[in-house]
């Protein structure tokens, strides 16, 4: 029987799966990593705030808030003429980390705490983290399901879209917020380090096999529900049976990418033999 924790730990990455999975799509067709990563860490101060006026019970409100102010701000500069998107999220990214640092290099009784937020604590999973989780898959899947259309428009033509007289900067906050909302959604499990696989990963494995928006995310989905369940599997069975000690956030990213690096080189196979059996065929037709 699987022990409870090993349960809760699995529940989450399952709905860390298909949110990220969601999610990803997105990143991708925006072109948003760097985005994402500057997230991961502009969430910081805002967990430094959230855990010295509340305890380890307010690093997730801190984060949130941190998360949300980045949305905001990060569609206000892009907005602003001559402040391109890597300026803007450069910007953000030095002074949002900075804050964070200059906040714990007051402090040192934290550490631990704010260590296990960076890199993650899979296996102690709460019911409250997990309820927390499925709260936000639950907005943010409802919001990308109601904008789907307004967004990949967007993605692929922004001119038309403008045209069309869809708000551009409030669809770019939606995008941003959702983002921002995986990401301290997924911190506390896999580790703020940690999050920016979940974001690019599974679309990326998707856009290996398929040219469409729906393939492509049920292929990042499947994979990154695959790769939560292996990795999880395999971290605990080499921690129980063998005493290797193996963090469950980062076993299951690094079998995230191990899934894509399998898929590539399938789908690197698969195009080279169609181009062999196309060449066979123009050969036999050249014969006869």
């Amino acid at each position: 029987m699987m022990p409870a924790f090993m349960a809760r730990a699995l529940l989450e990455l399952l709905l860390l799966a298909v949110l990220a999975g969601v999610v990803s799509v997105h990143v991708l067709t925006r072109r948003l990593g760097f985005a994402a990563d500057t997230v991961t860490h502009t969430v910081f101060p805002g967990v430094v705030l959230g855990f010295v006026t509340a305890g380890p019970g307010g690093v997730f409100p801190g984060a949130l808030l941190a998360a949300a102010v980045t949305a905001v701000l990060l569609t206000a500069l892009t907005r602003v003429r001559g402040v391109t998107d890597d300026t803007a999220l450069a910007v953000l990214l030095a002074a949002m980390f900075a804050v964070g640092v200059v906040l714990v290099s007051r402090r040192t009784s934290y550490t631990a705490d704010l260590t296990a937020f960076l890199f993650g604590r899979l296996l102690t999973v709460t019911a409250g983290q997990i309820a927390r989780t499925a709260l936000v898959a639950a907005v943010v899947l409802a919001a990308l399901a109601l904008l789907h259309k307004e967004l990949v428009l967007r993605a692929f033509d922004p001119a038309a879209a403008a045209a069309l007289g869809y708000p551009i900067g409030r669809l770019d906050l939606v995008l941003n917020l959702a983002v921002a909302l995986v990401v301290v959604a997924a911190a506390q499990a896999v580790g703020t380090i940690l999050v920016i696989a979940l974001l690019v990963v599974p679309a990326a494995t998707g856009r290996l096999v398929a040219d469409r928006i729906a393939p492509i995310t049920a292929v990042g989905v499947a994979a990154a529900v695959l790769s939560g369940g292996a990795g999880l599997a395999v971290s605990y069975r080499a921690s129980v049976t063998y005493g290797l000690r193996l963090a469950g956030g980062a076993t299951v990213v690094l079998t995230l990418v191990a899934v894509y690096l399998v898929t590539m080189l399938a789908a690197a196979l698969n195009r080279a033999w169609r181009h062999r059996k196309c060449r066979t065929r123009e050969a036999r037709r050249g014969v006869a």
